[in-house]
């Protein structure tokens, strides 16, 4: 009898013989500038850790304190026993925060993208989404079963065509990430709103890589371009700025009340913990209080990615702390990971399908928990290898 599994041989020995086989490193540390990756203590320029507060002191003293109160688990959904005061203290700050009537949090910002697409729009609908969404707004706009027209990446002459051509659906929605996150690059979201108004369209933003990064203090994308009130759902994510895990829906109350009512993962998903929804206002603490971590994210952002230029390097259209290192071939990608890993340098290769055939690169993060010298011990390492295997 044949092997009913052996199709998997076959896909893994592809990926292999493509480089596109991912080998996922272990991680024996706490998350900040330096890890220890299988063993190792290398330089991190992997992590979303964009503020340095995955292990921040004030963070874990909270979780700490909720975990003596509430305990380890929630034991239920949200909408059965699980919604803790935690819960809606988070929420009350997080809107107030954004600058929005409501706020809902979900225990990922995948989940708060497939809770919103499919409970706003559905069968008969239409959804207008930017060919590079991230997978979350891709996976929630087929769990909608509205109908996805993709439009060029970042193109609002092409969205308004787009929109023209299509008639006789009920409702439209226009979804685009405000910060790409394999490019960098900002969605021109002051011009996608002028059209989402001039033609009655709901418009979601999904800030994960704006968060905490773009705006005031962090505040994100619509604050950082000035438009409130003209953007009806900003989806966050409380996993890389703010250090923690879990994501949000904030914008009219009455949306808010009718994910409470329909979010899927609300309504059929444990809650958060105690301990992290804590740890999530602690950031929020911190980033009220202060906007110091965000300009000295924006300080490290800007010298490695000029001293990156100077060097030769390719780092694409980013308009933010993601830099992409450009290289095309998906196994050079892969050798130059391995060789930056030999240096002393934790830096993935990103490849298909994570981004298009032909475009893999080395994506690296740079944070404000980074100092200069690691800046530029990284920079010594990459000019090395860029050196040694032809790229610069």
């Amino acid at each position: 009898m044949a092997d009913k599994l052996a199709f998997l041989d076959e896909e893994l020995q592809a990926l292999k013989e493509q480089g596109l086989f991912n080998t996922i490193r272990t991680i024996g540390s706490p998350q900040g500038a330096w890890l220890i990756v299988d063993g190792k203590k290398v330089l991190n320029f992997c992590s979303n850790n964009y503020l340095g507060l995955a292990n921040h002191p004030r963070l874990k003293e909270a979780a700490q304190k909720a975990v003596a109160e509430f305990g380890v688990g929630p034991a239920a959904v949200r909408s059965i026993a699980g919604t803790l005061s935690l819960h809606l203290e988070l929420e009350r700050r997080l809107a107030q925060f954004k600058g929005v009537e409501a706020a809902i949090s979900f225990q990922s910002g995948f989940n708060a993208n497939l809770a919103t697409i499919p409970a706003l729009v559905g069968e008969g609908d239409v959804v207008f989404s930017d060919e590079l969404n991230h997978a979350s707004i891709i996976d929630g706009s087929r769990l909608s079963r509205a109908k996805i027209v993709r439009y060029p990446h970042a193109d609002p002459d092409s969205l308004e065509k787009a929109i023209s051509q299509e008639s006789g659906y009920k409702r439209g929605m226009i979804i685009s990430d405000g910060v790409f996150s394999m490019d960098g690059d900002i969605a021109p979201l002051p011009q996608i709103a002028e059209i989402a108004a001039s033609h009655n369209l709901l418009l979601m933003v999904d800030d994960a890589h704006g968060e905490g990064v773009l705006g005031r203090g962090g505040r994100g994308i619509v604050d950082h371009f000035g438009l409130h009130g003209q953007v009806d759902i900003e989806i966050g994510t409380l996993s890389k700025a703010f250090g923690v895990v879990g994501g949000y829906v904030a914008g009219k109350a009455k949306i808010v009340e009718w994910l409470r009512q329909r979010g899927r993962p609300f309504l059929f998903s444990s809650a958060v913990t105690a301990a992290d929804t804590a740890a999530c206002i602690a950031a929020l603490d911190l980033l009220e209080e202060s906007g110091a971590l965000v300009d000295r994210l924006w300080e490290n952002t800007r010298y490695y990615k000029a001293q990156m230029q100077r060097l030769g390097f390719d780092t694409g259209k980013s308009e933010t702390p993601i830099t992409p290192v450009m290289l095309g071939d998906a196994p050079l990608a892969q050798k130059f990971s391995r060789r930056l890993f030999e240096e002393g340098v934790f830096a993935m290769a990103i490849g298909y399908p994570t981004v298009p055939q032909g475009k893999a690169r080395i994506r690296v993060m740079i944070s404000a928990a980074h100092s200069k010298e690691d800046l530029d011990q990284g920079l010594v390492a990459f000019q090395k290898v860029g050196k040694e295997l032809g790229v610069i």
